[in-house]
């Protein structure tokens, strides 16, 4: 019996020996996980390219095709000092070609009062840029260069059908740091703001980083269209609200150019709000909604034609609203359905053209037509 224990006895030490050997276990790497929690990490099974999501490689393909067609503006302008010496000031922003011989579209406070304008494309080429016309009411400027050979350019798109909601992509020089892209949506459009002392009417509103530098470059859409003009921001530094000319108004500038007209574009002269639906009906006035007038500026368009501006003020929620004046309907036959409609038919008038407004007043249906003014001195 003590031999055959024996026996039992010398074959499990054996075989606990060599299987410790063969297979590089021991009591330690047994009892390890007793006493060690071992590092854990994730990574990827398999690297296949970048991994770009499809709206990720939107935003390169865009940036790729935009960024040589955007360019840096440099205007120097010569001040006087307290003891009337001449010193140079610099101001820089962006631009962007609109076709391969050298046309530039940019912000009008971008180059105004420049002795010189310098714009250095994105191989670092640099050339001196001539004026050739302006918008000061819309702050746009067409400059040109005379470059060596043919450029590439961005297409221009349509600013007249944007959605809320849709992505923006801008390009520019924020704080002179060439070719730097930021995305967003457009936030709200018809927007009024002020900027640079004057009123700015019928802007994007985008939360697509825009600061000091960015005036005057491109708002592209998602297939690389220009629908806007970087113009404005609110406040010192960007605050994700930033506002763009809509490139329908520079469309006009261009137009006007080629034709050899001079730039004169007509101001809207009235304040209006945007009814419809149940608040429409509760002020007695068609479901269908319009612009309701509430106020008309002296010397304007508007009051010239005998448009009516509010009699009352009422609240509405939490805000004001003046009732009792027109309501306009329609705009050359087309039903007013947003809040810019106004400002968008004034974009592609000049002065002297007539616009036939569809007036609801007193409980009945008129037609006015309006002869665009000169913009008055005494406009308010």
């Amino acid at each position: 019996m003590s031999g055959r224990v024996f026996l039992w006895a010398f074959v499990l030490a054996f075989g606990f020996v060599w299987l410790t050997s063969r297979a590089n276990w021991g009591v330690r790497k047994l009892a390890s996980p007793l006493f060690h929690t071992p590092l854990k990490w994730s990574e990827p099974e398999a690297v296949h390219g970048a991994g770009l999501q499809p709206d990720e490689q939107n935003n390169i393909d865009i940036y790729r095709m935009g960024k040589t067609a955007t360019v840096y503006v440099t205007s120097t302008t010569v001040r006087r000092d307290f003891f009337y010496g001449p010193y140079a000031t610099q101001s820089l922003g962006s631009g962007f070609l609109v076709n391969d011989d050298g046309f530039i579209l940019t912000n009008f406070h971008v180059v105004s009062g420049s002795a010189r304008i310098q714009v250095t494309l994105s191989d670092q080429t640099r050339y001196v840029a001539r004026a050739l016309d302006t918008d000061r009411s819309d702050d746009l400027a067409l400059i040109k260069i005379d470059p060596k050979k043919k450029l590439p350019f961005l297409h221009l798109g349509d600013s007249d059908h944007l959605q809320v909601g849709q992505k923006v992509l801008a390009i520019g020089n924020p704080f002179g740091l060439e070719g730097t892209l930021t995305t967003g949506v457009v936030s709200s459009i018809g927007r009024s703001i002020q900027s640079e002392g004057k009123s700015l009417q019928g802007m994007i509103q985008t939360d697509a980083a825009i600061n000091g530098g960015n005036s005057g470059g491109p708002l592209l859409d998602s297939n690389g269209n220009v629908i806007g003009i970087n113009t404005a921001i609110l406040g010192e530094t960007n605050l994700g609200i930033g506002f763009a000319m809509p490139i329908n108004r520079a469309k006009a500038l261009l137009g006007d150019y080629q034709a050899g007209r001079i730039t004169e574009r007509p101001k809207i002269g009235v304040t209006t709000e945007y009814v419809a639906g149940d608040l429409a009906e509760a002020l007695e006035l068609p479901r269908t909604g319009g612009l309701l007038v509430q106020a008309v500026a002296n010397g304007s368009s508007e009051a010239a034609a005998g448009i009516r501006g509010a009699r009352e003020v009422v609240i509405v929620g939490n805000s004001e609203l003046g009732i009792g004046g027109d309501l306009i309907i329609a705009i050359d036959g087309q039903p007013v359905e947003r809040e810019d409609s106004l400002i968008r038919i004034y974009a592609r008038k000049r002065v002297g053209d007539v616009i036939n407004l569809t007036i609801y007043r007193n409980k009945k249906t008129i037609q006015v037509a309006m002869r665009l003014l000169s913009p008055a001195a005494n406009l308010e």
